[in-house]
């Protein structure tokens, strides 16, 4: 091999090496840039807390309404009562939430599958979804207890009633959205409803629902605090728990309690986000 074969293979490898450090660099860059926005944001929270707190206790003397964050922090792991409830009614609350999101996403599904397949059927059943999601939860709720208790049962179903509207909405636009020039390939080729839905319509609506998911998600934590809140038999979740906590003036109790179940519904709602990713990210942007 000669000299200037040598350099080339050499330069080349090089210019490789160069190209795949840059792109490690970028990539870095790239989820330095997502992160360190929130990080400042969070960081001047903080403060705003510690002024907030100050003022609340020694001008206004009412230190228990808005406490010191390092206060509320400490709930966390250094309350030898407060945090082992704490976790017990996490664990409590993410039942019934997820519980609720399964209800929603079987119904919601079926509820816009059924809908899809004629006019007729949409102009009938969408204006109960709509009324649905319009009727305000308290007003139902003294029914869902007479009708199914106070314990796990009823606040499943508020649960499901809060967050099944995106379900029943983003899958219906989802099997509407197919292209006419697609579907009338399928006609063409002589498939039936059945076969038009499984391989045409729902791979088409994988986005929208992945997205009503995402939402479904976050709502379904509400739904569970929600139930809490006004169904206090059985188990306890986290709706109790801010409700003791402010009755005993636990200030840092009742912030790390909302502060939890916020965490929560963060959390349902990047893992949804992540698994529609993951399922439809190679061929659809799925933010």
């Amino acid at each position: 091999m000669s000299l200037t074969s040598s350099q080339e293979i050499t330069s080349g490898a090089t210019s490789d090496s160069q190209r795949q450090q840059v792109r490690v660099f970028r990539f870095y860059s790239r989820r330095s840039s997502l992160w360190w926005p929130p990080l400042v944001v969070f960081a001047i929270l903080v403060g705003v807390g510690y002024v907030i707190a100050l003022y609340y206790d020694k001008v206004v003397q009412l230190p228990y309404l808005i406490p010191y964050p390092h206060l509320v922090l400490k709930e966390f792991y250094g309350d030898p009562f407060f945090t082992p409830l704490l976790y017990a009614d996490l664990l409590n609350t993410t039942q019934v939430a997820l519980t609720g999101l399964a209800c929603a996403i079987i119904i919601g599904v079926g509820w816009a599958t059924l809908m899809s397949l004629a006019k007729w059927i949409e102009r009938s059943l969408y204006p109960y979804a709509v009324i649905l999601q319009c009727i305000p939860i308290l007003a139902l709720v003294p029914l869902i207890g007479s009708l199914f208790g106070y314990e796990f049962l009823s606040r499943v179903i508020v649960a499901t009633i809060i967050a099944i509207f995106p379900m029943v909405s983003n899958t219906l636009f989802g099997l509407q959205s197919v292209d006419q020039s697609q579907r009338e390939l399928f006609e063409l080729q002589g498939a039936g409803r059945v076969t038009t839905l499984m391989k045409l319509r729902f791979p088409a609506a994988m986005p929208s629902i992945f997205l009503g998911l995402r939402n479904a998600a976050g709502l379904s934590v509400i739904g569970a605090i929600v139930g809490d809140l006004f169904f206090q038999r059985g188990t306890p979740g986290l709706g109790v728990l801010i409700q003791v906590a402010t009755a005993r003036l636990n200030g840092p109790g009742t912030f790390a309690a909302i502060i939890i179940a916020s965490l929560l519904g963060i959390a349902v709602f990047l893992f949804f986000g992540r698994l529609g990713r993951l399922v439809v990210g190679k061929w659809y942007d799925f933010g």
